[in-house]
């Protein structure tokens, strides 16, 4: 099963929101620590200043210990909370008054200060202050153990009341975490898209270094794209020149074949021979143009994302090309009308001339003799380059189909040709922007028209 990978935003998201929700569960325990620390301090300093008070009022006689406990003590614990409050007092072994069963402190011995401990007594949990005085009874020293005890439940309450606070502070510090966790990794990773959108604005044939201004952490992300585009660069260069010399080395070869044979064929006086040489011919005229299409749509191909962004004079290109196709022309007694005028375009002058070239070729090739094959240029909203022949037509073919690679009219089967010309044309116009059309000639043949943005 193939795992849904996590986006960056949402990792550091999540891992903020953990961090902030470990932080404030850290909060919540730590006040309500510190509650109960300050809830117990409060409750020992005045249940020792009730006890130390009950100790003052400790007087000795010739017949006992007396003591007059004193209203305040037991006021200030009630002023505290509604605790219940139970006292003990014990002369010797004996216990003078208060609760007999309150328990004493787990360590025997005088103390001057108060001893504060925590017990059970009578179902509940007290908070115990004990201290010790020595009174002269009879002049002779008698030990006094105090001790004041008071429930917890007030305390509990106090701490609660804090704790919920702090759980409030806690989910509030929470949320604000979260808001500030979104804008945290939105501007963390601001400068990646800020990245992405300045390659994503390149067009196909910018292959320069990426230098835009990036943290240093996204130093490494840049290097590391420089050299791919390095590699990407190098890798185009040697595709274009590859083509360039197998274009050179698949035509030059077949060419001296086929003058080789057209002499043979001149010279031979065998029917036969002569026959089978025709073949040969054919067949090399085959290969030629299918090589020089298989390489121009190489070419198309491989500078189709990275054109060559130069002014091109449509006139002098459509006039070149007429006067090339001339000697073809006129082995089958066809006439090339040009009618053309000043029109420049911004584009790639290779493609544009392969896809001419494809057009005239074509234009040649299926029609009749003693016609004309009529080469039109307009200047416009886009330039447009029309080719009309009274050739065999389409025979009712939708031009989609005929624009597919190596798709080949119905009507064309003894026409040698590879069924790539056309792919080229619409292949070039698409490149550039514009747009190409193929449709019935009124009369009988074909009229294409390439449209190319004006400069």
């Amino acid at each position: 099963m193939i795992r849904r990978p996590i986006s960056l935003r949402l990792r550091l998201v999540l891992m903020l929101l953990g961090i902030a929700a470990v932080l404030a569960i850290v909060l919540y325990f730590t006040v309500r620590t510190v509650a109960d620390q300050a809830a117990e301090a409060t409750q020992d300093g005045v249940l020792g200043a009730a006890t130390l008070a009950i100790a003052e009022s400790l007087q000795g006689g010739d017949e006992g210990v007396s003591v007059d406990l004193p209203y305040e003590a037991f006021s200030i614990l009630g002023s505290i909370s509604a605790d219940r409050v139970f006292y003990r007092i014990d002369a010797g072994q004996e216990t003078l008054t208060g609760y007999a069963d309150l328990p004493p402190p787990p360590e025997a011995g005088a103390a001057v200060t108060p001893v504060f401990y925590t017990s059970a007594y009578r179902d509940t949990e007290v908070r115990i202050a004990a201290v010790a005085r020595m009174v002269l009874v009879a002049r002779k020293p008698v030990p006094v153990l105090v001790m004041v005890a008071q429930t917890r439940q007030g305390q509990e309450a106090i701490a609660q009341r804090v704790a919920q606070r702090a759980a409030v502070v806690g989910l509030g510090s929470f949320a604000l975490a979260a808001a500030l966790s979104l804008l945290t990794a939105g501007g963390v990773i601001r400068p990646i898209n800020r990245l992405a959108d300045a390659v994503g604005r390149r067009g196909p044939q910018d292959l320069r270094a990426v230098d835009h201004p990036t943290p240093v952490e996204l130093k490494p992300l840049i290097t590391a794209l420089n050299g791919f585009i390095a590699r990407l660069r190098g890798a185009i260069s040697r595709t274009e020149t590859f083509i360039a010399e197998a274009a050179h080395h698949i035509r030059t070869p077949l060419a001296t074949v086929r003058a080789r044979a057209e002499i043979a064929m001149r010279q031979s006086k065998s029917e036969e021979m002569r026959e089978t040489l025709r073949a040969v011919i054919r067949a090399v005229e085959e290969s030629s143009r299918s090589a020089g299409q298989l390489l121009d749509h190489a070419t198309v191909v491989a500078r189709s994302d990275r054109l060559a962004d130069e002014p091109v004079d449509l006139s002098k290109l459509v006039i070149a090309q007429a006067e090339a196709f001339c000697p073809t022309a006129d082995l089958k007694d066809l006439t090339i009308a040009v009618e053309t005028e000043p029109v420049t375009v911004q584009g790639d002058r290779a493609l544009i001339e392969a896809a001419l070239r494809n057009l005239i070729d074509n234009a040649i090739k299926y029609s009749p003799p003693d016609s004309t094959v009529e080469l039109t240029l307009v200047n416009g909203a886009s330039a447009r380059i029309e080719v009309a022949d009274r050739g065999r037509g389409l025979s009712g073919q939708e031009q989609t189909r005929l624009t597919k690679r190596f798709a080949r009219g119905e009507n064309a089967g003894d026409v040698i040709g590879s069924g790539l010309g056309l792919t080229i044309v619409a292949e070039v116009a698409a490149a550039h922007g514009g747009r190409f059309e193929l449709t019935e000639r009124e009369g009988g043949g074909t009229c294409a028209r390439l449209y190319l943005p004006s400069a």
